[in-house]
């Protein structure tokens, strides 16, 4: 029932007039009329940081469980859509995040899962600044914080270097096709010069 209230720095305030939107108190000393007026929410503008923990398969079919650290903010210009579009944040961006590593992860063999975190952590960030910019939410960055697999320490190095021997044995055998082909092509040009001073020397003997 009190006329005056106040907002502390880095905050907002929703003032509802009759239970409807009315207008947004920003940080410092405001009025209000008693009975007619009230608080409906207090929004903080401050960076705040969310922390996804998601559970997935790779592509070779390793469970990794990935930590997904969001950090977010209510934009000052979208305050009205922050507080009436979405009830909960924290839920929407986790499913988000949920959605976006699931569709990711599975394309990916364990060792680029490793390798390529930081693109896992740009994917999920530009994805989401287009998802919660129209509930009034900015992202100002996300980063995969840890990534654990199902395999012990000992078997996820030796998976690692049988895949280093794998991408090792692959290369050598493009090399070695690479020299055959191009030995074959010079064969075939050495070939066709044989055939061709074959045939000067057979016209040659023809004209003396």
């Amino acid at each position: 029932m009190s006329l005056i209230f106040t907002v502390k720095q880095q905050n907002c305030a929703i003032i509802e007039r009759f239970g409807k939107y009315h207008r947004i108190a920003k940080s410092g000393l405001h009025f209000k009329i008693p009975i007619v007026d009230r608080i409906c929410t207090k929004l903080t503008l401050k960076i705040q940081q969310l922390n996804v923990s998601v559970e997935t398969k790779t592509k070779d079919n390793v469970f990794v469980n990935l930590v997904v650290a969001v950090q977010y903010r209510v934009l000052p210009d979208k305050v009205y859509e922050a507080c009436y579009m979405l009830q909960d944040p924290e839920q929407q961006i986790k499913a988000f995040v949920f959605d976006l590593v699931r569709a990711q992860v599975p394309l990916l063999d364990l060792d680029d899962v490793f390798s390529k975190k930081d693109d896992i952590a740009i994917a999920v960030k530009n994805e989401l600044e287009g998802q919660m910019a129209e509930f009034g939410y900015g992202i100002i960055k996300a980063l995969v914080v840890d990534l654990d697999s199902d395999l012990p320490e000992t078997r996820l190095k030796e998976e690692q270097l049988r895949r280093e021997e794998e991408r090792l044995r692959e290369r050598e055998l493009k090399v070695r096709a690479e020299l055959t082909a191009r030995q074959n092509e010079l064969l075939a040009k050495e070939e066709a010069l044989k055939n061709l001073e074959a045939k000067l020397s057979s016209q040659n003997n023809l004209n003396n």
